[in-house]
């Protein structure tokens, strides 16, 4: 059984993780958006600028979850995370970003309360990654207007 201090702790935790990564991640397409509008670039240089964007800010939201675990494990008595690891920074970064991404495949798994904050994780990361789909898309319909599917016409279309 897991001590009332060990959920709490990790509950508050998994709640600031999910808090600093939603707000980083609304503030970049905040500026993206406002960004994008100003620039004179057109078509795929505008968008390539807006996924390297993307990318960055989702390796920056996996670097805050990896460190969220690490201060977690290293705290002590509320998880950690298991198999084949150095405790070093980079395996704290993989494990995230196989979480993140919801890729998991199972070298890395978190044990104890710590479960929580992964599984925060993962829905957080379809959540974010889904986020910045659909954000790219909207833009490629803003910046990409010529592409924009037109209706057909049909030969009953045209019959009085």
């Amino acid at each position: 059984m897991y001590s009332p201090y060990g959920i709490v702790l990790i509950s508050g935790i998994a709640a600031g993780l999910v808090v600093i990564n939603v707000v980083l991640h609304y503030e970049v397409l905040n500026l993206l958006s406002t960004l994008l509008m100003r620039l004179a670039w057109v078509g795929r240089p505008r968008i390539a600028l807006l996924i390297c964007a993307l990318l960055l800010v989702h390796i920056a939201e996996i670097w805050i979850f990896a460190g969220g675990i690490m201060l977690a494990e290293w705290h002590g008595g509320i998880g950690d995370l298991q198999g084949e690891h150095s405790n070093g920074m980079l395996d704290y970064v993989y494990y995230s970003s196989m979480t993140y991404t919801a890729v998991g495949y199972g070298d890395l798994f978190p044990s104890g309360p710590l479960r929580f904050i992964a599984a925060m994780e993962a829905l957080l990361g379809l959540m974010l990654i889904s986020w910045s789909a659909s954000f790219t898309y909207l833009e490629m319909q803003r910046f990409w207007p010529d592409l924009q599917l037109k209706p057909e016409k049909h030969l009953s279309d045209s019959v009085p």
